[in-house]
């Protein structure tokens, strides 16, 4: 962090008309020592409508927060505030904070699954990264060092895809989110990747993916994905990346376990009688944010 973009500067100049500006040359600061954040961070707090009392006031109130000492401070603390906060607003958005946070027991139960010590880890919808962060937690917990796992990535919303690159600089974890944000069916960032491991949190029944351009895609290995509901082409993009060995945990909605409608139960009789589905498990519903209904891993 370089000197005008650390805290103690930013709260010892918090009451001068130009703290606006300071502000938008820290993160500019930022920018330039961290090369995996350049264009992520926001640049727009000296425009007129937000007013210095306020900057003023919010600073003086986060400068007040306990955060413990050294001795007892988690090494995260910052990734924890973070993730506490991307919790809350999740909450309060309702259906649309579904898009960027995964509940942490989900991403939990998920890892201890699969456990990804080591290797390449993708998640094609990652949104706001919770699944990487808990990846590094595993594998780190188990022996592991930061660095043993490789994390690739891809997002199409702008704003979650920026929320993704700072919760994994904020812990230090090298990552491939693609230049920019991106679609992972119309614009697959990472076509010749072949991952160890895939965590993913897919949007659920979607109807808007571009299925009816895409019907002769090379990833419909095993049957073409009715263009009304992407599930089943998302299992079959997650197949699609995985290594010989590789292993795939995802979230779907509970209807993708027996639905027959436009072909998607003979996706799936051909994809178990591959022997590719090792278990499934069926969650409570009340689970996320953006929805109520049950889903599965």
């Amino acid at each position: 962090m370089p000197p005008a973009a650390r805290w103690g500067y930013l709260q010892a100049n918090a009451k001068q008309p130009i703290i606006g500006r300071l502000l938008d040359d820290a993160m500019t600061a930022i920018e330039q020592v961290n090369p995996s954040l350049k264009g992520v961070l926001l640049k727009d707090y000296a425009r007129p409508t937000l007013f210095i009392q306020r900057w003023a006031g919010l600073i003086d109130l986060i400068g007040t927060l306990g955060l413990g000492n050294k001795e007892n401070r988690p090494r995260d603390i910052l990734g924890r505030v973070y993730e506490y906060f991307l919790s809350q607003f999740a909450s309060s958005e309702g259906k649309k904070g579904g898009e960027f946070y995964t509940p942490r027991s989900i991403v939990q139960l998920l890892v201890e699954m699969l456990a990804p010590f080591k290797g390449r880890v993708y998640d094609p919808c990652c949104g706001s990264g919770g699944m990487f962060v808990q990846s590094e937690k595993f594998a780190e917990a188990h022996g592991s060092r930061i660095g043993d796992i490789s994390v690739y990535g891809q997002e199409s919303n702008p704003t979650t895809w920026r929320m993704a690159k700072m919760n994994l600089a904020i812990r230090g974890i090298e990552s491939n989110l693609g230049p920019e944000p991106a679609d992972s069916f119309r614009r697959d960032l990472h076509p010749d990747l072949k991952a160890d491991f895939l965590l993913a949190n897919p949007p659920f029944n979607m109807s808007d993916w571009g299925g009816e351009s895409l019907r002769n895609d090379p990833r419909w290995k095993f049957g073409t994905p009715p263009a009304g509901n992407a599930n089943f082409a998302w299992v079959q993009h997650f197949i699609y990346h995985l290594a010989p060995s590789g292993l795939a945990g995802f979230v779907l909605a509970n209807g993708s376990m027996n639905s027959n409608t436009s072909g998607e139960g003979e996706i799936r009789r051909v994809i178990l009688e591959a022997d590719l589905v090792d278990c499934m498990v069926a969650l409570p519903g009340q689970l996320f944010y953006s929805t109520q209904i049950p889903v599965c891993l």
